[in-house]
């Protein structure tokens, strides 16, 4: 039953991460439609979604924790009906700054809530197929761009941008929040649960001896720059391809395309890593996107955005989970949820630079080259800090057999 339960689980998680994060790149397809409307600069629109990162970045570490000491159904839970709200107050407002408030700070806040305790969660349940288990987590996340994505574009066509963001946001509520209900703890958590034993001294040293480690810095450090070289290109690729001279939908259907192929990449990026080793796989993967991006200047044509997305949705889809694999080989499980939450913060941070600066680039050059180059640019630098993963370490505060 429990072997069943497990893939159950995993379905949850994807879909309950496909919402959150089609959600908060939604704004993507409501950045022309808001600025045409109230006037406001891109720049300033796409500082949303930078705050929307740095918000998640926190609440990664926050939730994390969370999650490793009361268990990822209250924090998911709690994330379900802060991500509705968020939308429907965001859909109402009528000056800038309230629109940062509740689309930049509280989309951030809930959608940050389904990350790291369903990963680690998901982990938890896991001994084996680990890394195709959250591959698939994480393709629920990649499905975004072609599901939310595509039907805000609709509702924003025929109903307004306000319309459209309400719809989305009452409809978070009725996909996730049922969803909540069949999360459970891993078994060997859920023994300790029961015992009503609280998180010892020990599990708090050892958290933060695993966030001063080598192993985690390489890791953060990683994460960081992989995610700042990918978000300007990611946010503002629709925007991108309409200055191109590419329509609306088409433009929408090219983010789809990225999406569909990071589901992709993520299933085949996970089995590879399984078979030819995690650190091997991330590197290849990393290249991949960095030499991706560079070759955007020269894309024009509509056939052309469709061949690179796939490549660089594979690449950049495939890379994502890996890093949560990655870090079960050096950490516990009792304190995968604040790892990987402080890794998701690190991450955010990068995520957080890519909205703005692409806006800003643009909003003073009239173009997205330099954007281009510069995430290029950061792409290689992620390969570079890459080849200095560690070893797994010895068993220790850092490593342990598995329950």
């Amino acid at each position: 039953m429990e072997k069943n339960y497990r893939w159950i689980l995993v379905a949850a998680g994807a879909l309950m991460g496909c919402v959150a994060v089609g959600a908060m790149f939604s704004l993507a397809v409501f950045l022309e439609p808001i600025s045409r409307d109230t006037g406001w600069s891109r720049a300033a629109i796409s500082s949303a979604m930078s705050l929307n990162f740095i918000v998640m970045g926190i609440g990664a570490f926050g939730w994390g924790w969370a999650s490793d000491r009361f268990g990822a159904r209250i924090v998911v839970t709690i994330g379900a009906g802060l991500l509705g709200l968020a939308l429907v107050l965001a859909s109402r407002t009528t000056s800038l700054a309230a629109f940062q408030v509740t689309y930049g700070v509280l989309v951030g806040l809930s959608a940050s809530a389904f990350m790291a305790p369903m990963i680690s969660t998901v982990m938890g349940w896991f001994t084996t197929q680990r890394a195709l288990a959250v591959s698939l987590v994480s393709a629920g996340m990649g499905a975004a761009p072609m599901t939310v994505s595509p039907i805000a574009q609709w509702l924003v066509t025929d109903y307004g941008w306000r319309p459209a963001m309400m719809i989305i946001g009452v409809g978070a509520w009725i996909i996730t929040l049922p969803l909540t209900l069949l999360v459970r703890r891993p078994p060997a958590s859920g023994v300790q649960e029961e015992a009503g034993s609280p998180p010892s001294r020990g599990r708090q040293e050892e958290m933060w001896a695993a966030l001063r480690s080598p192993q985690f810095a390489v890791l953060g450090l990683t994460f960081f720059a992989c995610c700042a070289a990918h978000a300007g290109p990611i946010f503002h690729m629709v925007s991108y391809a309409m200055v191109c001279g590419i329509g609306p939908m088409a433009a929408v259907s090219i983010y789809s395309v990225e999406g569909l192929a990071g589901l992709g990449g993520r299933v085949l990026f996970g089995v590879a890593a399984d078979k030819l080793g995690t650190k091997r796989v991330l590197i290849f993967g990393l290249f991949v996107q960095a030499a991706a991006i560079a070759t955007y200047v020269q894309v024009r044509e509509l056939k052309e955005f469709y061949s690179l997305a796939i490549v660089f949705g594979a690449a950049y889809g495939g890379v994502m989970p890996l890093y949560s694999v990655l870090a079960r080989d050096y950490f516990r499980q009792e304190v995968m949820g604040s790892v990987l939450g402080a890794s998701m913060m690190l991450s955010s941070i990068g995520m957080a630079a890519g909205p703005l600066v692409g806006g800003w680039v643009y909003d003073h050059y009239s173009s997205y080259t330099w954007m281009f180059l510069g995430s290029a640019a950061m792409g290689f630098g992620a390969v570079a800090i890459a080849f200095a993963f560690p070893r797994p370490a010895q068993p220790s505060l850092l490593r342990a057999a598995l329950p």
